[in-house]
């Protein structure tokens, strides 16, 4: 069986404070992009779980595709052996739920493949137990998260924009990213293109600064940095100046990707479509 895994973006993320549990209760706006991972899923006849992937550091049992394969293995009493080949595109650690993707469809995935009857509440469980943002990518489209971003209200879809995705090449963790929160009395207006976490990340790292302003210098109407980083996100609305931009950054050898939203109902047929 294969299956599509697509990212997200983050148009709005506030953080309101931390939890009592060690989490943070967070105010976002999640909606899906057109990159995207691969995954394909194998029976076997030998017993076990096996991750494969472009990225040897992510065919190990701390991915999250092995954690919640394993979990749904062990709570069905599955008896065959399942091999999954991740074919990565979405850059690691970026700020655009890759992993929470994958998990995300290793649970679809596994419904169907081991025609297993797992309900609604109990993907819901899962996802909420092993990551944050995994339940957004059940429905995807355009949601609004709130609590640690797992409860979540879905939204309209909203008009095709052009995107431009750059990234850094450094590796932010959403640990690292919400203990440089620069704490202060500022209450947003619930709004498009702000991210409370920006401001922390980027005393530690400038170079997330210089390329939200590279991003307008080179004709972008809006530049931020999406969920915990490291990737930053232009909108533009000439398509001229965004395939330039993008061929600049090509010729820096800086990873960059021209994305369009996906709404619910796109989403919902890119999913289902399990081959």
């Amino acid at each position: 069986m294969l299956i599509d895994s697509y990212a997200k973006i983050n148009l709005f993320l506030d953080v309101i404070c931390k939890r009592d549990d060690g989490y943070h209760e967070i105010d976002t706006i999640f909606s899906t992009i057109d990159l995207h991972d691969t995954l394909k899923f194998v029976l076997t006849k030998k017993p076990g779980i096996k991750i494969l992937s472009n990225i040897p550091e992510l065919a190990s049992e701390t991915n999250l595709v092995y954690k919640i394969a394993n979990r749904i293995v062990a709570d069905f009493e599955v008896k065959t052996g399942l091999r999954v080949n991740l074919f990565k595109r979405i850059p690691v650690a970026s700020g655009l739920g890759g992993g929470s993707s994958n998990a995300a469809m290793t649970i679809l995935a596994l419904k169907r493949l081991l025609k297993l009857n797992i309900s609604n509440e109990y993907m819901s469980m899962i996802a909420s137990e092993y990551g944050s943002d995994i339940y957004f990518f059940l429905f995807g489209g355009r949601a609004r998260g709130k609590s640690r971003g797992e409860a979540i209200t879905l939204l309209p879809d909203v008009k095709q924009v052009n995107l431009l995705l750059v990234n850094p090449g450094i590796t932010i963790s959403s640990k690292e990213a919400y203990d440089l929160i620069e704490w202060s009395s500022e209450t947003p207006k619930y709004r498009l293109w702000y991210n409370r976490l920006e401001s922390g990340i980027e005393l530690k790292y400038p170079i997330i600064s210089y390329l939200k302003a590279d991003l307008k210098k080179n004709g972008a109407k809006k530049a931020m940095m999406s969920g915990s980083g490291a990737t930053c996100i232009g909108k533009f609305t000439d398509d001229r100046q965004l395939r330039e931009a993008y061929y600049k950054y090509r010729q820096k050898g800086i990873w960059c990707k021209v994305v369009q939203l996906i709404g619910r109902s796109q989403y919902k047929r890119c999913i289902q479509n399990l081959s």
